[in-house]
Parts: C-alpha cells; sequence; structure tokens
C-alpha cells in the first residue's frame, strides 16, 4: 500500500472535492431552473421586503411537510449568488431572501430576462446529446444532437412547435442583451445607413432595437419561414422567410449576429459570399456586421472565461460548427 503524508492526504481531499463539485454541478442548474419555474424572484420581488422562508412557502404553496426541501433549495441558490439574506423589516430575529443583480435578470418584466435562455439550455432536447458523447465520437453523425433525436436542432424546431418556441424565445432573449449593448457602445457603425437585413434575426428583437434608434432606417429581418411566417412588422421593420445558406436579399448593410458560431467553416463562406452579394448590388459600397463571440479572449476572467468555454461546448455539441 502506497504511504501516504499528511500532505498527500490534504491533496487528495482536495482533489476529490473537485471531482465531487463538479460532479454536482447539475444540482445548481436544476434548482436555478425550478426557481425561474416556480417564479420565487418575482415572488419575493412582489413581497417588497426581505422575504422569510416561512412566508416563501406560504406563497408558493410549498407542502407542509416539505418546508426543509424548500430550504435547501434556497440555500443552494443564496451560494450560488442569486439570493442573498438580509434581516427582516418586521422581524429581527429572522433573515429574509432578497433578490441580486443575477436573479433581477430571472424577473417577468426585466429588459433583460434571462429565463427563456435557461428554459432552452435545460431543457431536455439540449442535455439529452451529453448522454451520446461516447457514441458520437465512434459514429460519422454530425453532432451528438443527431445521434441522440436522429434529426438537428433545426430539424425539430421545424417540426416541433414547443421547440421552435424555446429556441426563437431564448434568440429573441439573447438578442434583448447584445442589441441595448450594440446601440449603446456600437451606435456610428449604424449611421448613414438606409436599410439593413439581420440575417437569422428570429423574432426581430436586435432589429426592433435598431429600428427604434434609427427609425428611418429600413429593417428586414430574415428567417426560416416558420421562425417568422406569423410575426407582424412596423414602419421600419418586416419579415422575410428565406434561407440564408441560399440568399440573402440586398442592403446597405447585412447583420449577423450570434450565426456564424452555428455553422462549419463551409456554410459560414457561402453566407458571407451571399452577405457580400447582398450589399454588392446596393452598389453604394455597404458593410457586413458580424457579431459574435471570440475564443481566446485573455484579458477575461476565469468566471467569463468558463461561461465562453461552455458555451462552445454547447454549440459545438447541439450545433454543426
Amino acid at each position: 500500500m502506497e504511504t501516504v503524508t499528511e500532505e498527500k492526504i490534504d491533496e487528495l481531499i482536495k482533489a476529490q472535492t473537485h471531482i465531487w463539485n463538479h460532479t454536482f454541478h447539475f444540482i445548481k442548474s436544476m434548482s436555478l431552473k425550478c426557481a425561474v419555474q416556480l417564479g420565487i424572484p418575482d415572488i419575493i420581488k412582489s413581497h417588497g421586503q426581505p422575504m422569510t422562508l416561512s412566508e416563501l412557502v406560504l406563497a408558493l404553496q410549498v407542502h407542509p411537510t416539505k418546508t426543509h426541501h424548500l430550504y435547501h433549495l434556497m440555500r443552494v441558490l443564496v451560494h450560488s449568488g442569486f439570493f442573498n439574506l438580509q434581516t427582516a423589516s418586521d422581524n429581527h430575529s429572522q433573515e429574509g431572501y432578497i433578490l441580486t443583480p443575477a436573479s433581477r435578470l430571472l424577473l417577468k418584466d426585466s429588459s433583460f430576462d434571462t429565463r427563456p435562455f435557461i428554459s432552452l439550455v435545460l431543457d431536455p432536447v439540449a442535455t439529452e446529446p451529453y448522454n451520446y458523447l461516447i457514441p458520437f465520437l465512434r459514429n460519422d453523425d454530425l453532432t451528438p444532437f443527431v445521434t441522440a433525436f436522429k434529426d438537428t436542432l433545426w430539424g425539430c424546431a421545424g417540426n416541433e412547435a414547443r421547440i421552435n418556441h424555446l429556441v426563437n424565445d431564448c434568440m429573441a432573449s439573447d438578442s434583448s442583451v447584445i442589441g441595448r449593448a450594440v446601440i449603446i457602445k456600437c451606435k456610428e457603425v449604424f449611421e448613414g445607413v438606409n436599410s439593413l437585413v439581420d440575417v437569422g434575426g428570429g423574432t426581430g428583437n436586435m432589429a426592433k432595437a435598431i429600428g427604434q434608434t434609427f427609425p428611418n432606417l429600413k429593417c428586414t429581418v430574415l428567417d426560416l419561414p416558420h421562425v417568422v411566417d406569423k410575426l407582424q412588422g412596423s414602419n421600419n421593420l418586416s419579415f422575410l422567410g428565406g434561407d440564408m445558406i441560399q440568399a440573402v436579399p440586398p442592403a446597405d448593410a447585412i447583420l449577423l449576429e450570434s450565426i456564424l458560431h452555428n455553422w462549419p467553416d463551409e456554410e459560414c463562406i457561402k453566407i458571407l459570399k451571399n452577405c457580400k452579394e447582398a450589399v454588392s448590388e446596393k452598389g453604394t459600397g455597404g458593410k457586413v456586421i458580424i457579431i459574435d463571440m471570440v475564443m481566446g479572449n485573455q484579458s477575461w476572467d476565469d468566471s467569463l472565461m468558463e461561461g465562453q468555454l461552455c458555451l462552445d461546448m454547447q454549440i459545438v455539441r447541439v450545433l454543426r460548427s
């Protein structure tokens, strides 16, 4: 038997803790999903002051025998930074839950509502492919998603309304945050542009943000027919069913927001060539605007880098990029 020193024991315990933390990481995700589905952030906000566990039990109609289960759920969420504890104003002997900047993004009336992102990423349609990583590595399927469901994500979205709504709502949520950031930080990019096509723009949140800031700019959202068929435009916003791989309508500017990371190089080249043709048709020296994540940004801290790596893993496993 290997001789184990006190120093070695400390190292082993630290290593085992590291394994445990990563193995149990799904508990944090599922706890967050549960909080979102129960509407806990909105309930705490509506309470107007620190909300005690007993008050939360009543508001959620939790069975009396399950109070301790809710306590453990909230303890994980507090540790994860989604809620804080603060002394209740009307009962100085008890602590109550309050919102944090993270949980404010989970409110129904938030301008940056991230609940649709959570709903898609933690739905079985997105998590199940990870159970097929080994067979995927040994077959010639395009993605683990195809191994699991025998179809692509876009194919499933086209055939199943539930998945279509999950995908569209998630993309719209993401565009709301990015759209606000682009308008604030890169407003000059859109100055002097009379027409713009938002390629793969989904329900149009990005185009709406741009159109509201530049009311004289005509915005067209190009996406698959099942995505845009029932969407209504406005004075300077219209929706067009089509396929970016086949063609992109002409405009002064073409916007690719979170698009290229969804595709392998060959398709990306086709899309970019279509965009080049679209701006060339106008004959006014148009532009192609690309908004996407870039791997390997050394200025990011560990938290940002972890999110980037996980998102990259998700994109590669679910999509074909």
